[in-house]
Formats: structure tokens, C-alpha cells, sequence
């Protein structure tokens, strides 16, 4: 029999954990999809699929944590196979360029994290290698100009435990360079928060970025 302390100590922490978790609002625009996970829970995903041509949209959210946790950020740009080219034998066949911006604020609406150079963001899709791949009459992945670089989500990288010390910072770029539009312009971005990528926007297509929130 489980003494009666043991559970009204359990019970007192539960109720505890359940009073310290804050709720947070967040605000995210990806060129073209993201999704967002909380040490390493799905807390958001972009409602748009990144089928979708031209599915660069924003996102508002709100969800719940406890402090210190990690933001898991997966960005995507799209891409027609792993060429890294969109359009693909048409006369728009091209490279496609991401980025992606986000803010989160707590409950009374103070900034608690913005997407900048303080994040640490790993591409585990590059593509293509030689960038020539994107004039190519028949592009194949894999081939000539149009080799790819790929990997899978390192294990827990979204967690509290991970070490992301070798992992580099994420790349800064002006709305010029990203040209970010379709929901953008609709989002009161803080001054602070910056338009990230890996260190290219036409070859990084998945960026996997990371932030611990104290």
C-alpha cells in the first residue's frame, strides 16, 4: 500500500507543475513550411502543405511551458525531389529560397524570444551542390551538377539534454534578400526579430534550429 504522504506529495507536485506552466503566444512566417516543437513536443505545424505552390503563409499560436525550455524549429523549402529544384522542366525551373521569422511573447505580452543569431541552425538538405544543377536540360538527383548533401534529425536535438555546442549560428537576411510576402506584412514583427536561414537560401532546404528560453 502506497503510504498516504507518497501520494499527497505527488499530488502537490502535480498541482504545482500544472500552476508554473505560463502560457506563450507565438507568430512564425516560413518561406515555404515549418513546424515548431516545445523540448520536444509538437506544439504547431503550418496549416499550409508544402505542396502547396507559393505556400509561404504565417501562423499565430499559442501554447504552454514551463521555463527553461527549448524551441525545436524545422523549416522547410520547397523542392520537387532531391535536385533541390522546383518547376522542374519548365521554363521556371529554378532553385527555391527559404527563410523564416518568428516571435514569441508571454502571457502579458513581453517578448520572451525572437528568431536571430543567437539560435543555432544545422541543414541536414542541401541541394543542389553545384548550382549550375539548376540550368540543367534533365536535371537528376545525384548526378553531375546535381549532387545533394542529406542527413537525418540528430536524436533529441529538440531537447533540454542534446549538445548543439558544434552546431553553427543561424544566418541573418534582410527582407530584401528573403523578399518575404503572403501573411508576412499581416504580423507586427518586433524590431528584434530577424529573418533566418542556413548559409545559403537556395541550397539550405531543411534547417533544423534551436533556442533554450530561460
Amino acid at each position: 500500500m502506497i503510504p498516504c504522504f507518497a501520494i499527497a506529495t505527488a499530488l502537490a507536485a502535480l498541482a504545482s507543475s500544472a500552476v508554473s506552466a505560463e502560457t506563450f503566444s507565438a507568430d512564425v512566417w516560413a518561406d515555404n513550411w515549418f513546424e515548431m516543437r516545445i523540448d520536444g513536443e509538437l506544439v504547431a505545424e503550418d496549416s499550409v502543405p508544402i505542396t502547396t505552390e507559393r505556400s509561404f503563409n504565417a501562423e499565430s499560436f499559442v501554447f504552454e511551458a514551463d521555463r527553461p525550455f527549448v524551441i525545436g524549429l524545422v523549416a522547410k523549402d520547397f523542392r520537387e525531389n532531391d535536385t533541390g529544384l522546383e518547376y522542374i522542366g519548365s521554363r521556371r525551373q529554378q532553385m527555391g529560397d527559404g527563410g523564416v521569422i518568428l516571435q514569441i511573447k508571454d502571457a502579458s505580452g513581453q517578448e520572451v524570444a525572437v528568431s536571430d543569431d543567437a539560435w543555432q541552425c544545422l541543414v541536414t538538405h542541401t541541394a543542389p551542390l553545384d548550382k549550375s544543377c539548376e540550368d540543367a536540360s534533365d536535371p537528376v538527383a545525384g548526378d553531375d551538377v546535381c549532387s545533394f548533401d542529406i542527413s537525418e534529425e540528430p536524436e533529441g536535438w529538440d531537447t533540454e539534454d542534446f549538445d548543439a555546442s558544434v552546431w553553427p549560428q543561424a544566418n541573418v537576411y534582410t527582407e530584401t534578400e528573403v523578399d518575404p510576402k503572403m501573411g508576412y506584412d499581416e504580423i507586427a514583427w518586433s524590431e528584434d526579430a530577424k529573418l533566418i536561414w542556413g548559409p545559403d537560401l537556395e541550397q539550405s532546404n531543411t534547417v533544423l534550429c534551436r533556442l533554450t528560453v530561460d
